[in-house]
Parts: C-alpha cells; structure tokens; sequence
C-alpha cells in the first residue's frame, strides 16, 4: 500500500513505476481514440483490458485505432499482475480516515486485488480519474468530503467506474455510495443515555453542511422528542468531525449555569476534544459528566475513560466499497446507488447515571 505525500506521485502498487508524464500520455492516446471513435472513454478502457462487453465492430475499431497510435498494453507483459484499483482520500489524517484505508485496502486484499492510496492534498480528483484510466485500474473509491459537479460530470459522462464512501454532501443520483445508518446510529446513542436517566443532554453536532452530521444530529432530536424532552439549542454546537474545535466548543457548553449532564459528539475526534474540555473544568466522567461518540474507532477503547459509542462498520465498508466497484468495473450496475451498512452501540465506561452532584458553576 501506498501512503504519504512522498510517494503520491507514484501510481501502482506493483510492477515498475511509471512516471507522471507517461501516465498523461496513455491517458490523452485514449481520450483522442475515444473522440475518434465516437464513444466513451469507458468503452475504450473496456476496450483495452478486453471486456466482453463491448460490440465486435466497436471492438475492431478501437483495436485498430490502438494499433494506429502505438498503445501498448503494459500490464500484459505480466500475466500474474492482480486488478487494481485507487482509493483517494482528502487526507490521510484521524481516525475515521485510517480505519476507512484499513477497511478498502484489506477487504480488496482478500479478493486478490491490489490498492493504490492517494490523498487530494497535491493532486486533484480529476488527475486521480485520468490516472484510474491510464493504469488500467479497475475503478476508484473516493473518500472525500466533497465531490466538485464537473468531476461529478466527467464520471458519468465517461461512465467511470467510481464509488464514494459516505460522501459529506450529496453526490449526483447516478454515483454509487456507501454510508451507514447514521440517523438509526444517533437515536440509538442517544436513546441509551435517556435510559441511563439523562435529561440534559447536549451535542457536539457536524456541520449541517455534510450528510452525516446533519442525519446524526436529526437523530439526537427525534430521540429527544420521543422521549419528551425538549430540544435545546444552547446545549448543541456545530463543528467539523475535528478535536480542536470540539475542545473549544465544549468548554462553552460545559460553562453553562446548568449544562448538560451528558453530551453525545457525532465523532471520535469530538469525544476527544470533549473529554479533554472535561478534566480542564474538572468535570469527572462519568459521574458529572456522560460523554457519547459516534465512529468507535481505535481511538475510542483507548480513551480514559473508554468511549461508549456507535460503531461504524469499517471494515464492511471496505468490502461494499470494493464490491460495488468491481461489479461497475464488469459491467454490473449495482441494484440500489445508496447502501447504508448498520452500526452497532458499544457500551463502555464513559457513559453512566447523572451523578447527585452535577449542577453546574455557580
């Protein structure tokens, strides 16, 4: 597996490295043969790595044009030379980001297919989708918080096979994703603190921007409204999934005259920031203090104390991802564009009965 900014300039996992430059000229031989022909560059890669599902005439044509411009297929030269794909990333950065990697890169590695990792830091979506086509990658996974519209265009346009995972914004209805049931996840997380006999409770929210926040903290309000509690807005602060705007923004819900007796964060790395805005106001958890993550990711048993939390499914989110994809890469459309896996509560010890004693400064 590949990781890092020192090596994103490099585009397979085996066999020898190609250079950038030769990536982009197998990558224009094949969009100029696909403007020629009159087709996709899709059914031009189907083309080159001998689909079957491509029209004998077209096939002829798009060999002959192939032959005409020199294209030599690399990959041929070794017969053992597993399917590939890429998985992008924004970052490679947190928790929730490793715990992704980990889940597409072992669950391809388990179908015998290797994994190319690179992040948008230096490299734009649009290269990765040039490369994808280039190397003859069987498609890509993206993870990343927003898919821009003229990528969104160019997959569908060249019907490139590409999934996202749990996307922060909508990606256009004809590009497969993978998410969780992140609205199910909140009720439940929020559910248990009711039972445990909370009343106020309050929120480390996403940004209202990004699908996942904004389904969380929907979540966190049915389950305060079947319960009969009120919704209060002062208890509930909006962040990015980030550890140091959560310390911040906790330390401002804890300072209230009654602050929460429990306070559910819609990640990990909230969580974190929560518990650390806790002992700096010397606020025990969980007897003052119930604290609920949502993600479970190693992070979260590590925690002191372990984080009670929802667990998403990462690794089976790797194995959908990789799934999907191979299916759009054969040819096989998915039967829904939108899979959500289940998640899963994880009761540790951050989370317990209100304490007697927790009232708030004076």
């Amino acid at each position: 597996m590949l990781t890092g900014r020192d090596r994103e300039d490099h585009a397979e996992v085996t066999g020898p490295a190609r250079s950038r430059r030769n990536t982009r000229s197998q990558y224009g031989i094949l969009t100029s043969i696909a403007g020629e022909a009159g087709v996709s560059l899709a059914t031009v890669s189907k083309v080159v790595h001998r689909r079957r599902d491509v029209s004998e005439a077209t096939r002829a044509r798009i060999e002959a044009l192939l032959a005409e411009r020199g294209y030599v297929r690399v990959w041929e030269n070794d017969a053992l030379r597993p399917r590939q794909i890429l998985a992008v990333f924004r970052d490679l950065a947190g928790p929730y980001t490793l715990e992704v990697v980990r889940g597409i890169v072992e669950s391809a590695a388990e179908l015998g297919v290797h994994t190319t990792v690179g992040t948008t830091n230096r490299r734009p979506i649009a290269q990765w989708l040039q490369e994808s086509v280039a190397l003859g990658a069987a498609g890509v996974v993206i993870v990343i918080s927003m898919l821009a519209e003229q990528d969104q265009r160019h997959i569908l346009e060249q019907r490139l096979p590409v999934v996202l995972v749990d996307p922060l914004n909508a990606p256009s209805a004809d590009i497969p994703s993978v998410g969780v049931t992140n609205w199910h996840g909140a009720t439940t997380a929020v559910q248990h603190l009711i039972d445990l006999g909370h009343r106020r409770i309050g929120m480390l929210a996403g940004r209202s921007s990004s699908l996942a926040g904004s389904a969380r903290l929907h979540g966190y309000r049915a389950a305060l409204a079947e319960a009969g509690i009120p919704y209060e807005p002062a208890y509930v602060r909006s962040t990015d999934f980030d550890y140091g705007e959560a310390l911040r923004a906790a330390r401002g819900v804890l300072g209230l005259r009654d602050r929460p007796t429990a306070l559910f964060c819609a990640s990990d790395a909230q969580a974190l920031g929560a518990l650390e805005a806790a002992r700096q106001l010397r606020i025990a958890v969980p007897r003052e203090l119930s604290v609920m993550s949502f993600d479970d990711t190693l992070v979260a048993s590590m925690a002191s104390p372990p984080l009670s939390a929802v667990r998403q499914p990462f690794r089976e989110l790797g194995q959908e991802a990789t799934r999907v994809l191979l299916h759009l890469a054969d040819g096989r459309p998915p039967a829904t564009l939108r899979r959500e896996l289940a998640t899963q509560l994880v009761v540790r010890g951050s989370t317990a009965p209100p304490g007697a004693g927790n009232h708030g400064p004076a």
